[in-house]
């Protein structure tokens, strides 16, 4: 982990940051926040918020409340396969790297999905087929660090991390984050209708088939841009969801722009409680969501074994 101050490496009250903000006379405090704190606050709405929508987009049209990008092998994919691309094209860069994110999240998720179809799908199986998968994938991703010690420094990213975000990652992730969430809104009337059943769904006429690729769609394009600058951050997409759904219900014209803003909130606020968990140094933001969300994910599948008995 690095080593960075619990507030930076200057500790600012709010009249400072606003002069700093608005103030068109260069300091150090406003290089500070516009290079540093700013793309990092940024990165961390962006990621949290397409996490979220990510996770209750693959909760609508598999039916199932353990699905997230995590549970499903779409994160694990992604990661392995911005790994590959530092491995195989070195200078190859966050650009060039998202890409791979989308290729790699695409397989994960289509592993999955093969592997739990094979003798009829049921939400245990795809679970269950899921979680195999991450662990497969983030072995073989493990082992490629093992083996090429150059890159080893991948290490901390995977783990999930804002940290050192700069506003080129935030353009990097902007347009596939509008894209994105601009389709999960459209969707959102049809999802509402796709959460009552696939029957209930193609009999008021909706096409369930194109609903189910416009939706994986969108969040190969809001979950593989968050691994290719975030790392691999898990639960947010699990948790968020799921509890916007027990306050407000089914509705996902509620549930969507709400699981938006509450993910992004959660990161941000796990990434600022990350600096309290081994002062002096700096824990990655994904192993606070993991000290919360595994808990959570356990309570989850306690529930629904024993709703499905």
């Amino acid at each position: 982990m690095r080593r960075l101050p619990l507030n930076g490496p200057v500790r600012m009250d709010i009249p400072t940051m606003l002069t700093a903000l608005f103030t068109e006379h260069p300091s150090k405090d406003q290089l500070i926040i516009l290079t540093v704190r700013l793309p990092r606050a940024v990165i961390g709405l962006l990621v949290g918020a397409g996490l979220a929508v990510a996770g209750a987009l693959m909760q609508a049209i598999t039916r199932n409340p353990l699905a997230s990008p995590q549970v499903f092998g779409v994160s694990s994919g992604a990661s392995l396969a911005v790994v590959l691309s530092v491995v195989l094209l070195p200078n190859i860069g966050s650009s060039g790297s998202i890409y791979f994110a989308f290729a790699g999240a695409i397989a994960g998720g289509s592993f999955v999905y093969a592997l739990a179809g094979t003798a009829g799908m049921t939400p245990v199986k795809l679970t269950l087929a899921g979680m195999a998968v991450h662990l497969l994938l983030a072995s073989v991703t493990q082992g490629l660090l093992v083996f090429n010690e150059q890159i080893s420094d991948v290490l901390y990213w995977l783990a999930g991390a804002i940290d050192g975000s700069t506003w080129a990652d935030t353009r990097l992730v902007l347009p596939w984050f509008a894209v994105g969430m601009i389709l999960a809104l459209t969707l959102a009337p049809s999802l509402s209708v796709l959460s009552l059943g696939t029957e209930v769904a193609q009999g008021l006429g909706q096409n369930v088939r194109l609903v189910r690729l416009l939706a994986s769609a969108s969040v190969i394009m809001l979950a593989g841009s968050a691994v290719a600058v975030a790392g691999s951050i898990g639960f947010v997409g699990l948790m968020v969801p799921n509890i916007i759904k027990m306050l407000t219900g089914d509705n996902y014209k509620r549930v969507i722009p709400l699981s938006a803003i509450c993910g992004a909130l959660l990161l941000t606020y796990a990434d600022v409680l990350g600096r309290f968990i081994a002062f002096p140094y700096e824990s990655p933001v994904g192993i606070v969501t993991a000290l919360v969300g595994a808990p959570f994910f356990l309570y989850l599948a306690h529930k629904n074994g024993r709703a499905a008995r």
